[in-house]
């Protein structure tokens, strides 16, 4: 792939700077980038991509005297992201059934499926136009893909559960594990049975080992748009909303209502039963456990807003400073006492 800068302002919309004939043949981080590639740049990074070995810079339209052939956008990561889909070369993935593949009975398929050597399609699942299902996937009984959805190897969406259009799955992620149920009675635990679903709606994105849990009964949500990191748990009847960030290694509770556009760090951990207001974000680490408004911005363990946190961490650096007062001071008392 080679493309002119000429080119490159037109496919981002931008506005050209420099000489619009330089050939552009990849692209490349400040540190990494070489001649012949294109980079972006934002603040704080602008200086240091002046002088970076790249051919060109996408910056951000305000940008003013920049040495360097470039092209202006409004949003010089969204530009960048939009160029590595056009540069990236594309894989050569065969469409229709591997003859290797295991289809159940009364399976419906749509057309332009692409089903690869080893998967499993259960009985009576949908597979719907344009998705592709990698080696060794297991896709249960009464299961719904949608179109032009992904499911990379070794994962599993098990039965009854449904997956939108355009998601992507990644490898080893389970869809619809059972939801951790048990009661107990003399020191023994049984199982509750977990008899509802989970459904995944449109353009959602689910890294490698991530586990959601079907309901107990009902569906287990998981709403448009949402992205999910590697090694991150949904429990059982949680509902997250539209456009939400989770972070690897977080963990939600059962039965846990997520408003739309909240942003977990990683490793947020939430107790179960409580509803965490839309547009809210919550920092690396921060324990949830209680009902959140919207609109918050979230740290610590217990929850406390982020700028209550920043006091607490600020207080907590004097307490070696205010120990060894409060020594000398019980030394000065001890000894008035003495006299």
């Amino acid at each position: 792939m080679e493309k002119n800068l000429n080119e490159i302002a037109e496919l981002t919309g931008g506005t050209l700077s420099g000489d619009g004939a330089i050939k552009i043949s990849g692209l490349s981080n400040i540190t990494m980038a070489r001649a012949g590639d294109l980079t972006f740049a934002v603040p704080p990074h602008l200086d240091e991509a002046k002088t970076c070995a790249a051919s060109a810079v996408l910056i951000p339209l305000e940008t003013q005297d920049f040495p360097k052939p470039a092209v202006r956008v409004r949003d010089p990561r969204a530009a960048f992201a939009m160029l590595l889909e056009l540069f990236t070369p594309k894989l050569d993935l065969p469409v229709g059934i591997s003859p290797k593949a295991h289809i159940g009975k009364d399976v419906k398929i749509g057309g332009d499926v692409t089903i690869m050597p080893f998967a499993a399609v259960d009985d009576y699942a949908e597979i719907q136009r344009g998705a592709i299902i990698y080696p060794h996937v297991y896709i249960g009984q009464h299961a719904a893909i949608g179109e032009d959805t992904i499911v990379y190897s070794s994962a599993t969406v098990r039965e009854f559960c449904k997956v939108g259009k355009r998601c992507v799955i990644h490898s080893s992620a389970v869809i619809g594990s059972d939801g951790f149920g048990f009661t107990t009675s003399n020191g023994v635990h049984t199982k509750v049975p977990q008899v509802g679903n989970v459904v995944i709606e449109d353009d959602v994105e689910i890294g490698a080992h991530v586990g959601i849990d079907r309901a107990a009964m009902g569906s287990t949500i998981i709403g448009h748009g949402t992205k999910i990191d590697n090694l991150v748990h949904i429990a059982h009847n949680c509902k997250i909303g539209a456009n939400c960030l989770i972070v690897a290694q977080t963990g939600i509770s059962g039965s846990t209502t997520v408003g739309d556009n909240v942003t977990f760090g990683g490793q947020v951990g939430t107790v179960g039963h409580i509803t965490i207001g839309s547009n809210s974000v919550y920092a690396a680490r921060s324990g949830i456990s209680k009902s959140m408004p919207e609109g918050f911005f979230g740290c610590g363990f217990p929850i406390q807003s982020h700028n209550d946190w920043l006091k607490h961490q600020a207080a907590l650096k004097k307490v070696p400073d205010l120990l060894e007062k409060v020594r000398k001071l019980e030394q000065i008392i001890e000894t008035l006492t003495k006299t």
